[in-house]
């Protein structure tokens, strides 16, 4: 069973696969984040022949979905020869329930000069294999294999796959289904009990350097709380050939409030 079936141009039904954590009647936010990079990267596709590169995913989550059908649809808000901005907006029965805008960018000759000081973090098989479900419920969280470097509630470096196909029968990119599991960082080094205290995201913004490749998405987060009800999630994101991007998460933390609207 896959994320989402297609059922149209522009529609997609939502699988029990997609169910969510918080709600496990709503959807997990984090497929659906994929199947947006997904629709920016076929509409490129079907446009372009010059395969613009994205160096910048950044999501606005404007609310809750049920796992039911939801339509998309893709804007290029600043077309260009060698840069666009591309926005992609992710409905339900005629709502908003995400907006992503993308900077796609013409890839050039950089090889020679590639290199970051970003950090490295340990291997998967340097990992200790790690169930979610004990903490967090939800047809998503089920779906996914987990290692985890534990340091502290709120620090933990950790890897994340998963089999099941992002939209069924279709060929996606390594990005769009790496783009199905960033959202996961959130919950995999909670510094609170979910159960006593809800922290949901509200947005989340990638900037990539590398496209990333293989089945394996690394994370290496920290995650801190304010003293207004605001929070943090922030990542440096990895393959397995070393860091690849930066992720960030703005949270709103409600103790007492295990059920985020």
């Amino acid at each position: 069973m896959s994320y989402f079936e297609r059922l149209g141009p522009a529609s997609y039904r939502a699988t029990p696969r997609a169910g969510g954590a918080w709600e496990e009647t709503e959807q997990h936010i984090a497929p659906a984040l994929g199947l947006l990079a997904h629709v920016i990267e076929c509409d490129r596709d079907a446009r372009r022949d010059d395969a613009l590169v994205i160096g910048r995913l950044s999501y606005d989550i404007l609310g809750t979905v049920p796992v039911d059908v939801v339509d998309v649809t893709v804007d290029v808000l600043r077309p260009g020869r060698t840069i666009e901005l591309v926005e992609a907006t992710l409905t339900y029965a005629g709502r908003a329930v995400v907006r992503a805008r993308a900077w796609l960018m013409q890839p050039q000759p950089t090889a020679e000069i590639q290199g970051t000081t970003l950090p490295r973090i340990a291997a998967p098989d340097r990992c200790a294999p790690w169930d979610p479900t004990t903490i967090w419920p939800g047809g998503f969280i089920e779906s996914v294999e987990v290692r985890r470097n534990q340091k502290e509630p709120g620090r933990a470096s950790f890897w994340v796959r998963t089999p099941v196909p992002l939209v069924d029968g279709e060929k996606v990119s390594p990005l769009a289904a790496a783009a199905g599991l960033f959202d996961i960082a959130n919950g995999m080094t909670v510094r609170a009990d979910p159960r006593e205290v809800a922290f949901p995201n509200l947005d989340l913004t990638v900037h990539l350097f590398a496209e990333p490749r293989g089945d394996w998405i690394g994370f290496d987060t920290s995650v801190s709380f304010g003293g207004d009800g605001v929070g943090l999630t922030s990542t440096v994101l990895h393959d397995t050939s070393g860091p690849i991007g930066t992720m960030s998460q703005i949270l709103t933390v409600r103790p007492g409030a295990p059920k985020a609207t």
